[in-house]
């Protein structure tokens, strides 16, 4: 009975910690405070994203992690940020607007354009790429045009969004991290 009295507090600890643990990380998502701006607001987005023009383009936004080989996640027209895919891209038709050593003036070098919009034409070419500093098997896309259209849209999910250049703290449901 001494023995089930010591193992049912020690799981309610357990369970006590796990709560406040999962709790305090729930917050922001365990990566920090919100770091990318609260506009425009959740309404806001979603008109701005249901008025768009569309046609035969994606809309990107860049997403760049150091050492990472991934360019980005890219949307059909009207299609929320919540459904696009991170993408790695093929420069076989063109190079990427960042495309720059990865030292150099921080205006100057790969990954300056961290969050910009673009609007890109190009298409998926099937392949899933492998991506061994994230970890991740992607789909890889070839650009064959970029248009840069914001150089300050604000968050990407959610306005509880945190950008961290050196961990991959922005992720929607189709990318799966490993465990």
């Amino acid at each position: 009975m001494k023995h089930l009295m010591r193992s049912l507090a020690l799981a309610a600890v357990a369970c006590g910690s796990s709560l406040t643990l999962t709790n305090c990380a729930g917050t922001y998502g365990g990566y920090g405070k919100p770091n990318m701006g609260t506009t425009p607001t959740t309404e806001e987005r979603s008109l701005q994203i249901s008025s768009e023009p569309t046609g035969n383009f994606y809309y990107g936004r860049r997403y760049f992690v150091y050492k990472t080989r991934f360019w980005g996640y890219l949307r059909k027209p009207r299609q929320p940020w919540s459904e696009a895919a991170l993408v790695i891209m093929n420069e076989n038709s063109t190079y990427q607007p960042d495309r720059l050593p990865e030292d150099g003036p921080y205006d100057e070098r790969h990954g300056y354009d961290q969050n910009y919009n673009y609007k890109i034409t190009g298409s998926y070419t099937g392949r899933k790429i492998y991506d061994p500093n994230s970890n991740l098997f992607l789909p890889e896309f070839r650009a064959t045009s970029f248009k840069l259209i914001d150089r300050s849209p604000g968050w990407l999910f959610s306005p509880a969004d945190h950008y961290n250049p050196s961990v991959i703290t922005l992720t929607n449901r189709s990318v799966q991290m490993p465990r």
